[in-house]
């Protein structure tokens, strides 16, 4: 077995509720006045009123930034750290969704540190001290309460990464009663999102280890087993907690193992066409699985399992085969659109798609086979 190295946050606390129970979390940390940073969606929803009025009755001198955007561009988190350094906060709690909890994560850093946004960009560059940070997701997908990684997107477009072990959070609470509400669509969206985080976890080139491997075939379980019931009825407490769950496990696997050639091709996606991460995601899924089976047949094989192959398709064993198959019938029962010529992308915008994802070297090196500039073309044909 190769050496590793593993690193996750150091508390998670898995309740229904507990998002309402936050004041002792932050008198732990000796949190006087905390920043929340959210969105409008989740303000206009309620969702943050019982956890305010609680923080509130304790004596907290709470400040609410709620003008996170979806894929957030450089403006937001700057104007998020200006309000923390204006009400003099201590500590800072995200709570929403992963454009939230990236946004969290920078201005617990950059309020405090004196860093700059663009000094950290990249990997390891951010070192400065940062306040306590509480991490509260709504959604299950993108695992952010439990990575080390923030993505902004920039004035051009392009999305930027700031990969640090300063941002793990001090404590993420899993709050599974949050997501009762969430659409189907988005609880489809997302939930795609996190079975790509499995997947590429378990099949990333450089740093797939025993520990990734384990958090990676748990949540693709967790996941694929319970996507549907959470899509079909959102008030399911138990499935909806199992997503959560599953979506937690993905994201401490792929801190760890680095996701591949999925996400690199989504990414542009999201930045050129405005199309959520989760359904960039499930728009290149399958093309790309289909190009990884001939380095990748064994991995898949074993992920074939997770997501119960023969029970959904026609194949008696497990197999690479088996699994994409299965992939396929998952990401046909997520009522989400199929092609990105359904979100109006057409044959000439491909090149530039292509020449954007070839860009993101840092995650297509962690792919189980190389990508040309041709092959993404290729890929991107297949999901015309």
């Amino acid at each position: 077995m190769s050496n590793f190295s593993f690193e996750t946050p150091p508390r998670v606390i898995c309740a229904d509720g507990e998002s309402e129970r936050l004041g002792d979390l932050l008198r732990e940390f000796g949190v006087s006045r905390p920043l929340v940073v959210t969105d409008r969606g989740i303000v206009e929803a309620g969702l943050l009123e019982p956890m305010l009025a609680r923080l509130r009755t304790l004596g907290l001198d709470v400040t609410v930034f709620s003008d996170v955007l979806a894929d957030p561009p450089a403006s937001c988190v700057e104007a998020a750290v200006a309000l923390a350094l204006t009400s003099r906060a201590d500590g800072v709690i995200g709570f929403g969704g992963g454009s939230s909890l990236d946004v969290a994560k920078l201005v617990a850093l950059l309020s405090r540190s004196g860093e700059t946004l663009d000094a950290v960009f990249g990997v390891g560059r951010a070192v400065g001290v940062r306040w306590p940070l509480i991490q509260v997701p709504t959604t299950a997908g993108t695992g952010s309460e439990v990575t080390p990684i923030a993505i902004v997107t920039m004035p051009n477009g392009e999305k930027q990464g700031v990969v640090s072990r300063r941002l793990y959070a001090d404590v993420a609470v899993l709050d599974a009663t949050l997501t009762r509400g969430l659409p189907a669509r988005v609880t489809a969206m997302t939930g795609i999102d996190a079975m790509v985080h499995a997947i590429e976890a378990y099949t990333s080139r450089h740093a797939k280890n025993v520990l990734s491997d384990t958090l990676a075939l748990r949540a693709l379980r967790l996941l694929s087993d319970h996507i549907v019931a959470a899509i079909e009825d959102g008030s399911n407490l138990e499935a909806r907690r199992a997503m959560l769950q599953g979506s937690m496990l993905a994201g401490m696997a792929f801190a760890n193992a680095p996701v591949g050639a999925v996400h690199a091709l989504a990414y542009p996606i999201g930045g050129q066409f405005h199309v959520p991460h989760g359904l960039s995601n499930a728009l290149v899924l399958l093309p790309v699985l289909e190009f990884n089976l001939p380095d990748a047949d064994a991995m898949y094989a074993e992920l074939a399992d997770a997501v119960r192959a023969t029970e959904r398709t026609w194949h008696r064993s497990a197999s690479g085969r088996a699994f994409i198959d299965a992939m396929a019938i998952i990401v046909g029962e997520l009522g989400l659109e199929r092609t990105l010529g359904e979100l109006g992308v057409i044959e000439a915008d491909l090149p530039g798609l292509a020449t954007d994802a070839m860009k993101v070297h840092r995650l297509l090196v962690n792919n189980p086979r190389d990508v040309s500039y041709e092959q993404a073309l290729a890929l991107y044909r297949e999901a015309l």
